[in-house]
């Protein structure tokens, strides 16, 4: 698995981390441009109005937290724990600051790329959500919804992590092109 936080800089590259804003520096506008920013903007604004209307709360009141992150998974083998996304977890437990988590997909299941599935572990029965590029799944991060991401068989998984906390002291700001 390979993560891209685009308020940090934080690039996964194997065992490591590089900032790709101190990498690149003034060169960064090369790879990003304000309206890339202004995209993911849009997008996280729509889903936090979604996750408030679908869960009764105020927008206001449900702020962007860290980490918020584009992942890709593919069939290379783990380098570090960090890496093992198929354990069953708990965001609330592995994250702190989550209370409601989003994924955005950005490719499909079946067409590119086999398992990589999201499972959410009930008791009776798990239920599985295939992505779709375009399709956004939304969930409290607590304890009520633990889950999973299948291995990936073959092909690459790519998928936006959108996460929001109801305490403002672990909100954060949207990401800047600087």
């Amino acid at each position: 698995a390979s993560i891209l936080d685009l308020h940090s800089g934080a690039l996964s590259l194997g065992k490591h981390f590089v900032n790709l804003y101190r990498y690149f520096g003034d060169k960064i506008r090369d790879i990003f441009t304000e309206e890339d920013f202004a995209l993911y903007r849009d997008v996280r604004q729509r889903i936090q109005q979604r996750i408030a209307q679908a869960f009764g709360i105020s927008p206001a009141v449900l702020y962007l937290t860290k980490p918020t992150f584009f992942s890709r998974i593919n069939t290379t083998e783990a380098k570090t724990t960090h890496d093992e996304y198929w354990h069953p977890h708990i965001d609330k437990v592995t994250y702190g600051s989550f209370d409601y988590t989003s994924l955005l997909y950005l490719s499909d299941y079946a067409e590119d790329f086999g398992g990589g599935r999201f499972v959410f572990m009930d008791t009776d029965s798990n239920k599985t959500v295939e992505p779709q590029a375009g399709r956004v799944s939304f969930f409290t991060s607590g304890s009520e919804n633990l889950h999973r991401v299948e291995k990936v068989r073959w092909g690459t998984r790519y998928a936006i992590t959108i996460s929001f906390t109801c305490n403002p002291d672990h909100s954060i700001g949207d990401p800047v092109l600087t």
